[in-house]
């Protein structure tokens, strides 16, 4: 691992742009996507610190919402936040939700994913090989996607009010269920894995608008069952919740009172989530280093 960047007093470019909320960079392996952090002012002293993905929804721009509103928590908790960013159509055919389900043409979205972990990794000087995930709207598609492709890359996954669900079925294929997943995506599902993960499930209790959500024969991702799990985001993340509860998994479900799809409304519970899974992924790691 190389060097943290240091804030000498000779050196406020990496000062300025490089810790605290950092200027956006392009991604090194692949520069039709970029990212930004939040980045610890601690680090520049060597220390050490975790590291939070936090994905943006289909309008994008939560992707500096994100940084900015878990800046504190990243700051007093000594974890970097990753935010990546995936424009609209970068295939040039103007599609939204490519990225939702992690395969796009020849694009892979995991990937991309954990390239960009790599290589801030590698400019910070840290031990990044598991982090958390939390993203809302699209972003609570593509987590809890992740989340069945690579449980063994995280210690917490908050999935926030998703519109559609992933269901571990192994009677349907991707992206309803799992059953193909060894050809689409060359990984079998590792119910184990995944169990070991701890995984919250956010959604307001207010957030009812089925526009966007419900899928029509001949839509781009419509496939039999796209609307089964059930009709509003609720409804879906419940279903969501019981489906990872039968494989094992423990989830914390929190329904927030009086919230519609506001991502900045549910962050507290977010937070309380990922401060205690980040206490016990500490915890962990000292054992398992004892």
């Amino acid at each position: 691992m190389s060097a943290a960047p240091t804030a000498a007093p000779g050196d406020r470019g990496r000062a300025t742009y490089d810790l605290g909320r950092t200027a956006i960079f392009s991604c090194r392996s692949d520069p039709r996507f970029s990212y930004c952090l939040y980045v610890p002012p601690s680090l520049a002293e060597g220390e050490t610190a975790d590291l939070m993905v936090a994905v943006h929804g289909t309008g994008r721009t939560s992707f500096l919402d994100f940084r900015d509103g878990l800046s504190g928590f990243g700051r007093w908790n000594r974890c970097a936040i990753l935010c990546p960013l995936f424009p609209v159509g970068v295939l040039g055919d103007g599609a939204r939700s490519g990225y939702k389900y992690m395969a796009e043409g020849d694009i892979r979205y995991d990937r991309i994913v954990l390239d960009m972990v790599a290589e801030v990794a590698e400019k910070y000087g840290q031990d990044w090989s598991r982090f958390a995930m939390f993203g809302f709207s699209g972003g609570g598609h593509f987590t809890h996607r992740f989340a069945i492709l690579h449980p063994d890359r995280l210690w917490a996954a908050s999935v926030g009010a998703p519109g559609s669900v992933t269901l571990l079925d192994p009677s349907r294929d991707w992206w309803v269920g799992i059953r193909d997943l060894p050809d689409r995506f060359g990984i079998a599902f590792d119910a184990d894995a995944l169990a070991r993960v701890p995984v919250q499930m956010v959604v307001g209790d207010a957030d009812l608008e089925t526009w966007e959500i419900t899928h029509r024969e001949g839509s781009p991702h419509w496939m039999e069952g796209a609307n089964e799990a059930g009709r509003t985001r609720p409804e879906r993340l419940a279903a969501l919740k019981a489906s990872f509860e039968t494989a094992g998994v423990a989830v914390r479900f929190d329904l927030v009172p009086g919230v519609s799809h506001d991502r900045m409304k549910v962050l507290d519970r977010v937070e309380d989530f990922l401060g205690a899974a980040l206490a016990r992924h500490r915890r962990e790691r000292t054992t398992a280093c004892a």
